[in-house]
């Protein structure tokens, strides 16, 4: 099972023009992707009462983890499109990033899920670690969390015993450090757990929404929007998810299309690991009103079209 830290590989055996075309497809795709993000952050750090909501807390949480995980993924895309070699010890950080962040993702969604549920199943007596002030709390184990499974798949790291970690180059792949099967098995487990709990917790809050939807009377919109909400979770899960779609995609193109094996892996690399990641903050941030049109002022060539407009309340 891969995961975002295993890229297209063997570039030495593409052309060049293979690898220009690759390199400028990935590139201005994440250029705009970026811009996109440090506006949202921008916008988060301009306004004081996005502070003043756990939801948008972490939300902004979840925008620097993906800014992290799509910024070490497509670096060591790079270094193994340009068969670009270094030492071990300085290989291992990428990676660590890489793949605690991609842990860190689904983790990340769940605890927006049940920020929702607390919001509307306790609006007047939320859980302290739920309030905005505490929320960091939340964020801080999540991360602990997901740092885990990487550091005991270093520890049962085994380098060919040629090497010598501090001067060796080697490309940076997974598959250069990572080559016990107790690795591959470890690696499985962790995220079959990670994601069947986050599936568990989404479709647990979205059930109690549901039910919650059809006995209110009054506020129902708002328990509409948090069900839409919640539902948009479980599609941002769905998009994380498309990365272990991997073996059957390759097989698929195998079977009915003749492609070198670095074409396949960029093809499986392309549309089901940058696009789900490059799609599922922004579909998150730019559906909400309230951080679209404070993001539109924020914008040079729509700061000028865009009017006096009245503080605009942001719901806890």
């Amino acid at each position: 099972m891969q995961n975002l830290t295993e890229f297209p590989g063997n570039a030495t055996s593409s052309n060049s023009t293979s690898i220009i075309l690759k390199v400028c497809v990935v590139i201005p795709l994440f250029s705009a992707f970026l811009y996109c993000i440090l506006l949202m952050l921008h916008t988060f750090a301009s306004h004081r009462q996005f502070f003043d909501s756990s939801r948008y807390i972490l939300f902004a949480y979840m925008l620097v983890n993906d800014t992290l995980q799509l910024l070490s993924s497509v670096l060591l895309f790079l270094f193994v499109m340009g068969n670009v070699k270094f030492a071990i010890i300085y290989c291992a950080p990428l990676l660590f990033v890489s793949v605690a962040t991609f842990q860190n993702g689904p983790l990340i969604l769940a605890a927006m899920s049940l920020e929702r549920y607390v919001a509307i199943f306790y609006p007047l007596r939320q859980p302290i670690s739920w309030r905005p002030e505490r929320i960091w709390v939340i964020a801080l184990s999540l991360w602990i969390i997901s740092c885990i499974p990487p550091a005991v798949d270093f520890i049962l790291m085994r380098p060919n015993v040629a090497w010598d970690v501090f001067t060796t180059p080697v490309v940076c792949k997974t598959t250069v450090l990572n080559g016990l099967p107790i690795q591959t098995v470890f690696k499985v487990a962790v995220n079959t757990v990670f994601f069947a709990a986050v599936a568990a917790i989404i479709l647990f809050t979205y059930i109690r929404i549901l039910l919650e939807t059809q006995k209110m009377r009054q506020d129902r919109a708002s328990v509409t929007k948090a069900l839409h909400t919640v539902v948009l979770h479980g599609f941002q899960l769905l998009l994380s998810m498309m990365v272990f779609t991997f073996p059957i995609t390759e097989n698929l193109i195998v079977l009915n299309i003749r492609w070198m094996q670095e074409h396949i892996q960029f093809f499986n690399y392309f549309c089901f690991v940058l696009l789900p990641r490059f799609l599922s903050p922004l579909i998150y941030g730019l559906r909400d009103e309230n951080l679209r049109s404070y993001m539109k002022k924020a914008m040079p060539c729509c700061r000028a079209r865009v009017g006096p407009r009245k503080a605009v309340k942001i719901p806890k």
